[in-house]
């Protein structure tokens, strides 16, 4: 049996070290030595994830404990697992006096460095989606098998503990058995920046030219009538979008997937702004925004899985089903036409476009160079990391923004600058109020938050800083937009932010916090 010190002794390790190899070492050893029943709460927990998902207990909840640790360790990985199940199933009247009960239970149980491991898991504060690319390799590892399949095993599933459980315990064999499964979702493929449009054709080749619109990225999933549409994070959002339902049921097709971007347009035809499309996902009724799906990828249908086949013939399947519901764009002669549809999308109000490489399987998860996306202004989405508290008008509220770029390697998001500009009263409202919801721990000046939120951030450019962890600091940065499609496993990682700087060098060394 695994003990709960184990898991913390091994994610001590990876947190204090910023070496991928020596994270994937740390984590590999403990995978090897686990039975069945503990190979799925164990990698959730690794991972710094509750094993089965969120249970409803909020910060002042677990601020509000003083329990006395335990003088030696006892639990195990699977103790831990069952404790947290009966937290999710605590309902009704007097809800919260049990749970806070079941929770004094459980940390009297673990020693004073459990009980820092467990309050911050329950807190939110361990959840690091940057990881994931860690877990993976450390899977593959323990389970002496190619990182290759147990990536792609966790595309098709979407889910770190069921691919960690069948390379452990199935092998090449159990990975190899992972399907695209229609009704589940799967991670979806990124596009990575480009400096500029003629660079992205010339390193491309055959490709195609597609409008970025300013919308939120979906994937629809339809089994006969039954129809299930989620988000980016593969949250899903089925109930809230009746219209995407409808139009996906109208298809002349029996089963399907399809990648694309929804948003709420103007009686124009340009769209409305991005918060009001994202309003519509956490509605619980019908609003009077009508969302209007645009499809840019078709992954499977009627039967037949295309992930594996090149992106042209997944575009004629998708031309098949759904011609008046694909993004805009041109498989381009020439420069000029590629020139002519950027500059259509950005007079349409959209945020530049996507080049794409006709040959290109769809490899989702993650930043590769067959999807480059063009855009005139330079933006990143970054993790809110804390918020001062503001002075002279802004006194009461949390304004000024600390941010962190993702770590590749799996560490925590690395500070790369702060900004007050751009927030406007309505969003000074909203931090103060939602910021407390993400707290990890404060001081005067100071909320620290747990790596949750992403904001998508306009700047001039970056600078070499010795004045953050990252080594470059941010220009002239203003706050754009708040991305709730977007999760830190999805912002721009701290290379992209090196190589904005002047002469696209990005910096290899790392300056330790």
């Amino acid at each position: 049996m695994v003990s709960l010190n184990a898991v913390v002794a091994a994610s001590a390790e990876v947190a204090a070290t910023r070496a991928r190899t020596a994270k994937v070492t740390a984590i590999a050893g403990l995978l090897t030595g686990l039975d069945a029943a503990e190979v799925r709460p164990a990698t959730a927990l690794l991972a710094g994830e509750l094993p089965g998902g969120r249970v409803g207990v909020g910060w002042s909840t677990l601020s509000a404990l003083h329990v006395e640790p335990a003088t030696t360790p006892s639990l195990t990985v699977l103790d831990v697992d069952a404790a947290v199940d009966g937290l999710r199933g605590i309902a009704g009247t007097g809800s919260g006096r049990r749970r806070a009960e079941a929770l004094h239970d459980l940390l009297g149980k673990a020693t004073a460095e459990e009980q820092r491991f467990l309050i911050r898991l329950l807190g939110g504060e361990l959840r690091q989606g940057a990881l994931e690319g860690v877990m993976l390799e450390a899977v593959a590892r323990a389970a002496d098998v190619p990182a290759a399949p147990v990536r792609r095993a966790f595309m098709l599933s979407g889910r770190l503990p069921a691919t960690a459980e069948a390379a452990l315990l199935g092998g090449s064999a159990a990975l190899a058995e992972v399907r695209l499964e229609v009704g589940r979702p799967l991670r979806p493929m990124l596009a990575s920046p480009a400096d500029a449009l003629d660079a992205a054709l010339a390193e491309l080749g055959a490709c195609v030219v597609e409008y970025k619109l300013d919308g939120a990225r979906i994937q629809v999933h339809r089994s006969g009538e039954q129809v299930h549409v989620y988000t980016r994070t593969l949250r899903e959002i089925t109930g809230q979008v009746p219209e995407i339902v409808a139009l996906t049921r109208s298809l002349t097709c029996d089963s399907a997937v399809l990648d694309g971007e929804t948003l709420a347009l103007a009686d124009s035809g340009r769209p409305r702004p991005f918060q009001e499309t994202m309003a519509r996902f956490g509605a619980q009724s019908p609003r009077d925004e009508v969302l209007r799906p645009y499809f840019f990828d078709c992954l499977h249908l009627d039967g037949t899985d295309l992930v594996d086949e090149p992106l042209h013939r997944r575009l004629d399947a998708l031309a098949r089903i759904a011609p008046e519901h694909r993004v805009p764009g041109v498989r381009p002669h020439s420069d000029a036409d590629a020139a002519a549809v950027l500059d259509d999308a950005l007079d349409a109000g959209h945020e530049g476009v996507v080049v794409k490489a006709l040959d290109s399987p769809y490899a989702a998860g993650r930043r590769g160079r067959t999807w480059r996306k063009i855009k005139p202004s330079h933006t990143l989405d970054l993790v809110v990391l804390a918020a001062e508290w503001g002075h002279g008008r802004r006194s009461g509220h949390l304004s000024n923004l600390h941010l962190g770029a993702r770590d590749p390697d799996g560490g925590p998001p690395i500070m790369v600058g702060k900004t007050f500009k751009g927030l406007t009263d309505e969003l000074l409202t909203w931090q103060t109020s939602e910021f407390p919801r993400h707290e990890t721990h404060r001081d005067d000046w100071t909320v620290h938050l747990a790596p949750e939120l992403v904001v998508e951030i306009e700047l001039d450019g970056v600078q070499v800083s010795t004045r953050y962890p990252g080594a470059v600091a941010l220009r002239f940065a203003r706050v754009l937009r708040y991305r709730p499609d977007k999760d830190a496993a999805t912002a721009d990682t701290i290379e992209a932010v090196r190589a904005m700087l002047p002469g696209g060098g990005a910096r290899d060394e790392k300056v330790e916090p």
